[in-house]
């Protein structure tokens, strides 16, 4: 079993990592890093009797194989690179790094430390998503020509402020990410951001983000503090086209007391609809799971093989946000190859 420690027990780390680690093969949850009073609390009234530290060195003196650093953006450099000295494999959150080259020096002191670094992309494992990728594997579409993703949010108390922060860098991650595992490396950015000015410092609310890929255009959008809730994936294609309204289904799901691997865990209860000349036809839902990310890092830190998402791709991601506020900023194309 590979004993993984939480780092941070705010949002991400109660909602998005703790349930998944605990449900996820080959891997014990073995400890959370908090602090305050109401996040111990929270821990112990979730896990109890989990041992519970006041920091990322208490936890790595304890002995752990692995941590998860799901800590506010502007900290998780240091904590990256503290657990990396100690050489212990590595779970980072999105977003991954400040930018592009930071997460290049991230993976290198990786590699010469010879731990594992994965970062937590999981949203591969949404439920949508991996239907989408489904149908566009069976190639009945025909040759793609444009990808539509819309992921808005009524949640104006979870944008992440301050200049480590921005709904771009925290949900653009995963959308870009998506894109480049559905259409491969992005060719050119194009990109629009909604800024409000907040306590914590200019902070982007909202974007729309185009992705050049070889053959498909990719276009990406989200808010925050619009008062939307929607997840819509769209795809245009030569034979027609695939069309899906789906909700944050894991997320609800483990909010309510679900937890994985109980009936109808991970499931749109929407199912996608795909129009082709002789008709259209609804799509059943792949299930979602995002212990899956956990079980794969745990079996390619046993057995050698590639991690779940490897820094080199997340890389790209943060290649393709940073040409995204410099496409924002100066209002023109950015050419990434």
């Amino acid at each position: 079993m590979l004993k993984i420690g939480l780092v941070g027990y705010g949002g991400g780390g109660r909602w998005f990592h703790a349930p998944f680690i605990a449900a996820a093969e080959g891997v014990e949850l073995a400890g959370v890093v908090a602090r305050s009073p109401e996040k111990i609390a929270l821990v112990e009234q979730d896990y109890p009797g989990l041992p519970v530290y006041p920091s990322l060195t208490a936890m790595l003196d304890a002995g752990v194989d692995a941590v998860t650093i799901t800590t506010p953006p502007e900290t998780r450099r240091e904590l990256v690179l503290e657990a990396i000295a100690a050489g212990v494999h590595v779970v980072a959150d999105k977003p991954f790094a400040p930018s592009a080259e930071a997460a290049r020096e991230l993976g290198r002191a990786a590699d010469e430390a010879g731990v594992r670094l994965s970062v937590y992309h999981q949203r591969r494992n949404d439920s949508d998503i991996k239907t989408l990728k489904t149908v566009l594997d069976s190639g009945e579409l025909g040759q793609i020509w444009r990808f539509n993703s819309i992921f808005d949010l009524d949640e104006p108390e979870t944008l992440e402020a301050g200049p480590h922060g921005g709904l771009l860098r925290d949900l653009g991650s995963h959308l870009v990410d998506q894109a480049l595992w559905l259409f491969g490396p992005a060719l050119r950015v194009n990109a629009h951001l909604d800024w409000v000015e907040l306590e914590q410092g200019r902070t982007d609310a909202g974007f729309v983000v185009q992705i050049d890929h070889e053959s498909v255009s990719a276009y990406l959008s989200a808010s925050k503090l619009n008062r939307v809730q929607r997840r819509t994936l769209e795809v245009y294609a030569e034979n027609g086209s695939y069309v899906s309204q789906g909700v944050d289904i894991q997320a609800q799901q483990v909010k309510t007391g679900m937890r994985p691997g109980t009936d109808g865990w991970g499931m749109e209860p929407t199912p996608g609809v795909i129009s082709l000349p002789d008709g259209k036809r609804e799509v059943p839902s792949n299930k979602g799971d995002y212990s899956d990310y956990y079980s794969a890092f745990a079996n390619a830190v046993e057995t050698g093989g590639e991690v779940p998402v490897p820094v080199a791709q997340a890389v790209q991601v943060l290649e393709v946000l940073d040409a995204a506020r410099v496409s924002a900023a100066e209002h023109r194309v950015v050419e990434l190859a």
